[in-house]
């Protein structure tokens, strides 16, 4: 979505005051870029969760999978968009970016395409040596990752007719506590997991700084575009 000098980016900050609040202010991001033909970008720490994907609640350990989480100190949410089982610490980073869909799903590539070259190009501004891919039995793998001595980043998609919601999770530290938790869900729904596979912004060199990862990521994907800066907490009232 890197914006070009002259265009306005409407950048939301900062988490909301529950996880719920949380998901509405991404979700008016998206609609407003339908609405107005504006586009949206958001970095934030989300609270502390598993959120899993529409296949886990569809597999037949998906209540075992839940309790693993949850007995870990996680509370658990199901989300819009497709992947595994992804967990945040309260320091881990997410990412949001809203974009107008005029094209439809024939953007879809190109969307992926620009998206991992953003985060590629963040991360190696961090001092990591960030590279497209992942290792074997990631967490919520797939083909559009992230890698630096483990997986740091997965990216998902989810396309309405109006727009699109680029989405992924950052991992800046803490992977070992990530690689615990995870390891219990993934072992629950029967996906293959190493728990040696997660990685981190500081495993991979870089800042165990997640508010730095935050304007990184916001600068590699916004560009030289004007910012509208607004809080999370006010669109999501």
């Amino acid at each position: 979505m890197s914006g070009d000098e002259g265009s306005t980016v409407r950048v939301v900050r900062g988490r909301a005051a529950t996880r719920e609040a949380d998901r509405a202010a991404t979700e008016r991001m998206r609609e407003a870029a339908g609405e107005t033909g504006e586009p949206g970008f958001r970095a934030w720490t989300p609270h502390r969760q598993v959120a899993f994907g529409r296949r886990d609640a569809r597999t037949e350990g998906y209540d075992r999978a839940r309790e693993a989480a949850e007995s870990r100190g996680y509370p658990t949410v199901e989300r819009s968009v497709g992947g595994r089982a992804v967990a945040y610490t309260g320091r881990t980073v997410a990412f949001a970016s809203a974009v107008p869909a005029g094209e439809g799903r024939a953007g879809l590539d190109d969307r992926y395409e620009a998206a991992t070259t953003a985060v590629v190009r963040a991360l190696r501004g961090l001092g990591v040596a960030a590279r497209r891919g992942e290792p074997p039995e990631s967490f919520c793998p797939g083909a559009h990752s992230v890698q630096a001595h483990g997986k740091i980043c997965g990216i998902a998609q989810r396309v309405r007719r109006d727009a699109a919601l680029v989405s992924g999770v950052v991992v800046v530290a803490d992977h070992e506590e990530l690689a615990a938790v995870l390891d219990p869900v993934y072992e629950a729904l029967g996906v293959p997991f190493d728990p040696e596979s997660v990685g981190s912004v500081a495993r991979g060199g870089g800042p165990a700084d997640s508010e730095r990862v935050c304007r990184a990521l916001e600068d590699a994907f916004v560009g030289d575009a004007e910012r509208r800066v607004e809080e999370a907490g006010d669109i999501a009232e």
